[in-house]
């Protein structure tokens, strides 16, 4: 585990900025004929995207969530207006000047061409040169390779219309833009030349130190990503490929996995152990550990609660802040909104014995429970009970599950004016969460935790829409429930279970509420609204249907339409 996650940090190979410039500029004369001396030089030129990659999914996060019905980032107080920014992802009034897009596909492309540098020097170089096998140098191609179409999957989600590079050699490069027909291709032959290449996961157990790898499971579970939205990207079905994959990897074709045994397992600071895992980016506190930065989860709580609520003072990452929060379910006045989507809050109440609608608490020694802030979050000092403080006004916070000006108002008090929209909340509006743990100083997983990309509950879910949109809601039922009962107590199982396991009732509407659910904040709300034909006509808290349906894809950004003519802007936005 200390070893890859050491490969993460060290710098391995000059990168390029630019999908459309591929000369290659050699700085301090380190290029392909001198660089590779030792095994160890191999090794770590292919892992030094992985580094980049696990950076990268910041930009992914904005996108996805905050443009999206469950989570959003309101102006409180004076905080978190900065121009309208947020604002215009949760409204989908995004413009060609908005720099969260293009932070996507620069991040995705600068991937992109590690990746390329990559492969280009493995093809040249003899792995008996360096002490491997030529299956061991055909692995790690194919995993320069799996996390090539990786930034490729997300550049087909959010632009759909992108060059295709493969190589620093230009003449090998689109110049322009190639179809989602073609850019779909290509990342379904890589794929599934890669399953044949990479290793399988030995053992039932967890990844443990080859966490952060690309294996068969994990290159089978992109194509399930890929097929389950291929009707998004291409127009066609392909549920019943998806269906295939995602059975395949159930069932240990690709190695033998399972699900954890209670629902925050798979996030917690030992999930290398954690056999439900199938690939995620290593963190430790020392090193690489962007789960925890201010795009990811860092900022998902209130400012101000880093010392007394939490006690991770020294955890090295600066206080919290309050930039994400879940979308309100209640007005000001406390009248429920009755949307079909967002209510985040509500969506789980629905099944109010949820272990995770508890209050985030730190237990200590490395271990926590439940995922939600809310109401008054108090902490003991010299001992006395506390609670924490807005950090403007200075009143007491009150998390409620609405938006809106309350001030130092009680929990039962209304404010008098009842707006509520991106504009008008303060420190008080929203349930925050706590996905990832929290611990304080004294706990060995402080900031522990690896960021999972994908685990095993998603092929459950991509496998049950299948079943679902086929008709067969009754094995839905069952695929759902295998991962959803771990998250009540067994006596409320029957109540809360979908049918042939319990009673509650499985329509399309609620399975989208499900995703929703188990995959909270973790990156792919867009995409999954997008499949259910609801991003742009839907309705949620105050956002209004679109005039049309196209923002389901950005823009691309002046500067990169400046920086290559052949660059034609996706359809709906001005051209230059």
């Amino acid at each position: 585990m200390e070893y890859i996650k050491r490969l993460f940090v060290l710098s391995g190979l000059i990168i390029l900025s630019s999908c459309t410039n591929l000369d290659e500029t050699i700085y301090d004369q380190v290029s392909t004929d001198n660089y590779y001396n030792t095994k160890m030089d191999v090794t770590r030129a292919v892992f030094r995207p992985f580094e980049h990659a696990y950076w990268s999914v910041c930009s992914r996060q904005v996108l996805q969530e905050l443009s999206s019905d469950l989570v959003a980032t309101w102006k409180k107080d004076d905080w978190w207006e900065d121009g309208g920014r947020w604002s215009r992802l949760h409204y989908h009034t995004w413009t060609i000047e908005d720099g969260e897009p293009k932070n996507e596909w620069d991040g995705c492309f600068v991937g992109v061409m590690q990746c390329n540098y990559v492969i280009d020097d493995l093809n040249i170089l003899n792995p008996s040169d360096y002490g491997f096998t030529t299956d061991e140098f055909e692995n790690l191609k194919a995993q320069c390779r799996t996390l090539r179409a990786w930034f490729y999957l997300r550049l087909l989600d959010s632009f759909r219309n992108v060059p295709l590079a493969v190589s620093r050699d230009a003449s090998k490069n689109s110049e322009g833009q190639v179809t989602p027909e073609v850019l779909f291709d290509f990342i379904e032959t890589e794929l599934k030349e890669c399953l044949d290449l990479l290793q399988t996961k030995s053992g039932a157990a967890g990844n443990g130190t080859a966490q952060g790898q690309w294996n068969k499971a994990g290159a089978a579970a992109l194509l399930v990503r890929l097929y389950l939205n291929a009707e998004t990207y291409i127009g066609e079905d392909r549920y019943d490929e998806c269906a295939k994959y995602a059975q395949a990897i159930i069932d240990g074709d690709y190695g033998t996995y399972s699900l954890g045994k209670t629902w925050d397992e798979v996030y917690d600071w030992q999930n290398e152990n954690c056999p439900e895992v199938i690939f995620a980016f290593p963190s430790a506190k020392g090193y690489s550990h962007y789960v925890y930065s201010g795009d990811m989860f860092w900022w998902t709580v209130p400012a101000r609660t880093i010392a007394n609520y939490f006690g991770d003072t020294k955890a090295g990452n600066g206080d919290h802040n309050c930039k994400y929060g879940l979308a309100p379910s209640l007005a000001p006045d406390g009248t429920p909104y009755t949307t079909i989507l967002g209510r985040p809050v509500a969506k789980l109440k629905m099944y109010p014995e949820d272990y995770r609608l508890k209050l985030y608490k730190n237990l200590g020694n490395s271990k926590r429970e439940g995922m939600m802030l809310f109401g008054y979050l108090e902490y003991e000092e010299d001992g006395r009970t506390k609670k924490v403080v807005s950090p403007t006004g200075g009143y007491d916070l009150y998390l409620r599950d609405m938006v809106g000006q309350f001030g130092s108002l009680g929990p039962d008090e209304i404010p008098s004016d009842k707006t509520s929209n991106m504009l008008s909340g303060d420190h008080n509006s929203g349930w925050r969460y706590c996905k990832y743990p929290f611990y304080r100083d004294d706990d060995e997983g402080q900031m522990e935790s690896d960021y999972v990309e994908i685990r095993l509950a998603e092929i459950y879910y991509s496998l049950a829409e299948c079943k679902f949109r086929n008709g067969e809601t009754a094995e839905a039922g069952k695929l759902l429930n295998a991962v959803r009962k771990r998250n009540y107590p067994t006596a409320y199982h029957t109540e809360y279970l979908y049918p042939p396991d319990g009673n509650a009732v499985l329509t399309e509407d609620e399975l989208l509420d499900e995703w929703g659910r188990e995959f909270l904040s973790e990156g792919r709300r867009r995409t999954d609204l997008i499949r259910f034909d609801c991003f742009c006509s839907g309705t949620w808290w105050d956002k209004q249907p679109d005039a049309d349906n196209h923002t389901e894809i950005f823009p691309l950004h002046r500067d990169v339409l400046s920086s290559n003519t052949a660059l034609k802007q996706n359809p709906g936005y001005p051209e230059l």
